[in-house]
């Protein structure tokens, strides 16, 4: 039976009805309306100069202030809402798609929630004072998730985060890694949205009152509120998203008010905007075929957006930002990919996207990410090709292991990992350092840099005598200390995703997901060509302990060749992966919060040089306190056959050992792939297929 109101008639005029009439269901409604783009960039437009106007005023009275404090403004009396702020513009020309995250652009809005301690100290180091009574409230009477976890960790999570053995734990900041579905707002307005939580939130009987059963009703009471406070916010800026957008000028402003609502609220490690293009092309192409938009004005809609996913900002102190190498925020679309039917997401919309790294410049946020396959059409990967050329602003993973795990309406939160929009969420949990885990294997958990013992003494028998290390005695050693570390990391994870739930609750990004989802739990590694390169040297060459004069072991004498990952070759490749086998399987054998589903990434893009500036010598050569290479890649120069070699060793790696994702980074330089601009763009499209392929096999 057909139950749309007249609202919803009239935005809804000429989309094809499917189940997502009357039920929440964007993907169908995009199966049913998107409309596959195969052809080149040449009807793309450039900026125009209301974008331009904008875009130089932000750049001149903001961009730059803010280069020169490290932080252009802090308010320090609002503790940050959805509808805590008055509405703030760019500029007089800011009005295609309106809404900052506090009165003014790039000023950070705090958010003690999560702790009061982070935000205390990243308030002085901007040099401004803290609010007395806001501090009052949020260290006398107000608990706080920072406090709710150091309340719950055991000795050994402190002694362990204390050694730096897990480290970017996310307990004094939000999680992240949740992508609310902030296309719903635009699709079917808030409205319905409520009225869609009220029922779920009744459905639910209790036998007898159950935690389970009290908790489901008082999450989806905070996420009617959220969405309350949604309309209201949106209603400071003259705006009323009650009922679905009916232009593709309002498609884009009522989805970027979800997402407003979600950065206005919550300092999530990764806080990135989803799976867009097909979508907001829709209304596009729409508009266009009636006559009420041209392609100038599809592309300054975009722009807009894009100018403000570009200056999102959080207030972070210096030590967060040493872990993160910077300020970043990952407002990550992922965009292209294939439909399960077969056919291509690339529209006119993902070629808009890519426009605006041209129209205003390149720049790392958002985090524009392309599912690659080599069969998406040839225009779109070309023009991929070229504005990575360019502009060296694009991220590509594999949309078949994405799809064939997670389906065609995934995308990525922060860097590499993926989840269903709106039908998934993850607990992030930053990751362990796999790598100091092999030295406090062979020093007993005593740590290599600090000589404390960090495990309970006598727990792990050290390797004793002066000759070589054998193999299988030191793999031994690491497993049983790859327990304790990841025992440890899993009781760390679950104390932090318990009180987070309990006391900074994402609301509102909730609010844009089914009511029942699936959870995960997004554990990760970090230094894993350091302990495979370590192991086998071990295994083929002849490495000796050197010892300081208490018996610690804090170098290595290591004579012969040994082969090493990234080259492949099986030998070095083989211990890489077992690597990951091993950690996976450790973290399947702990019970995690809310029944999570346990995943693991092989990540650290930029934590690499955190983790490696507190961990000591190794067997393979790798020096104390120098970074680890990122994520999954070989160690620093010791991929010696080139980048197709260590693609084929990282391709060895077991995607369902590290469902949430592996990075691989490499760097080319544009004269490296050709002469000219179209001999550059046509071997970047080559290597990306050869790489993407062999990844499928």
């Amino acid at each position: 039976m057909n139950t749309t109101t007249p609202l919803e008639t009239r935005a809804w005029e000429g989309f094809l009805e499917g189940p997502w009439v009357d039920t929440i269901d964007v993907r169908d409604f995009i199966q049913r309306n998107f409309t596959p783009f195969t052809g080149g960039a040449d009807f793309l437009a450039g900026p125009t100069g209301k974008t331009l106007r904008t875009w130089r005023h932000l750049e001149d009275r903001y961009l730059s202030v803010e280069r020169e404090r490290r932080v252009y403004d802090v308010d320090t009396d609002t503790p940050a809402d959805i509808d805590a702020f008055d509405p703030g513009y760019i500029s007089d020309d800011d009005d295609v798609i309106v809404g900052l995250q506090t009165d003014t652009p790039l000023k950070r809005a705090m958010m003690p929630y999560g702790g009061w301690r982070m935000v205390e100290a990243a308030i002085r180091e901007a040099g401004k004072e803290p609010n007395e009574k806001v501090k009052e409230i949020f260290t006398r009477y107000r608990k706080t998730h920072n406090e709710a976890v150091f309340d719950l960790y055991t000795p050994r999570i402190r002694a362990a985060r204390s050694a730096h053995i897990i480290t970017g734990l996310p307990d004094a900041y939000g999680r992240g890694r949740i992508i609310g579905d902030y296309r719903r707002v635009a699709l079917y307005g808030v409205d319905k949205l409520i009225q869609d939580k009220e029922a779920a939130k009744h459905a639910v009987h209790a036998q007898g009152f159950s935690e389970h059963w009290a908790r489901y009703r008082e999450e989806h009471s905070e996420q009617i509120k959220a969405l309350k406070k949604l309309k209201v916010m949106a209603q400071s800026y003259g705006i009323d998203i009650s009922g679905p957008a009916a232009t593709a000028q309002e498609a884009v402003q009522w989805t970027y008010f979800g997402y407003l609502g979600a950065i206005k609220s919550q300092d999530g490690a990764a806080m990135s905007i989803g799976r867009l293009s097909s979508f907001l092309d829709i209304y596009f192409e729409r508009d266009l075929a009636a006559g009420t938009l041209t392609e100038e004005g599809a592309q300054e809609i975009i722009d807009a957006l894009v100018i403000k996913l570009r200056i999102v900002r959080f207030l972070r102190t210096e030590d967060y930002d040493q872990i993160f190498s910077g300020d970043p925020y990952w407002a990550t679309w992922s965009d292209a990919g294939f439909m399960d039917d077969g056919r291509p997401q690339v529209t006119k919309t993902s070629f808009r996207l890519l426009q605006t790294l041209r129209n205003l410049g390149p720049a790392p946020e958002p985090n524009i990410t392309v599912f690659w396959d080599d069969q998406l059409p040839d225009g779109y990967k070309e023009f991929c090709a070229a504005i990575s050329i360019e502009t060296s602003s694009i991220q590509y993973e594999s949309d078949k292991q994405i799809r064939d795990r997670w389906g065609d309406d995934a995308a990525i939160a922060c860097c590499v990992s993926p989840m269903k929009v709106g039908k998934q969420m993850q607990f992030f949990g930053a990751r362990v350092n796999a790598a100091k885990s092999l030295l406090y294997a062979i020093n007993g958990g005593r740590d290599e840099v600090t000589g404390k013992q960090v495990t309970l003494p006598g727990a792990f028998a050290p390797v004793t005598g002066d000759g070589p290390l054998d193999f299988d005695e030191v793999w031994e050693k690491y497993e049983l200390m790859l327990d304790w570390v990841i025992g440890t990391y899993i009781e760390a994870l679950n104390i932090i995703h318990w009180s987070h739930d309990k006391y900074a609750y994402e609301a509102i990004e909730m609010a844009l997901h089914d009511s029942d989802i699936i959870r995960t739990m997004g554990c990760g590694i970090a230094g894993l060509s350091i302990v495979a390169d370590s192991l086998s040297a071990i295994r083929y060459a002849q490495v000796t302990p050197v010892r300081d004069e208490t018996g610690l072991v804090v170098d290595y004498l290591t004579e012969g060749e040994f082969p090493r990952y990234g080259n492949d070759d099986d030998r070095a490749d083989d211990i890489a992966a077992t690597i990951v086998h091993t950690v996976m399987a450790k973290i399947r054998e702990n019970h995690l919060y809310r029944d999570a589903i346990p995943t693991q990434s092989v990540l650290t893009i930029t934590s690499n040089v955190v983790y490696g500036k507190a961990t000591g010598n190794f067997p393979d050569g790798h020096r104390a306190g120098t970074p680890f290479s990122p994520g999954a890649n070989p160690s620093n120069g010791a991929d010696t056959h080139g980048m197709v070699a260590s693609m084929l060793s990282v391709g060895k790696l077991d995607y369902h050992d590290a469902l949430d994702g592996i990075s691989l980074t490499n760097t080319i330089t544009p004269s490296g792939l050709g002469r000219t601009k179209v001999e550059q763009i046509g071997n970047l499209v080559g290597i990306l297929d050869a790489g993407f392929i062999m990844d499928d096999n």
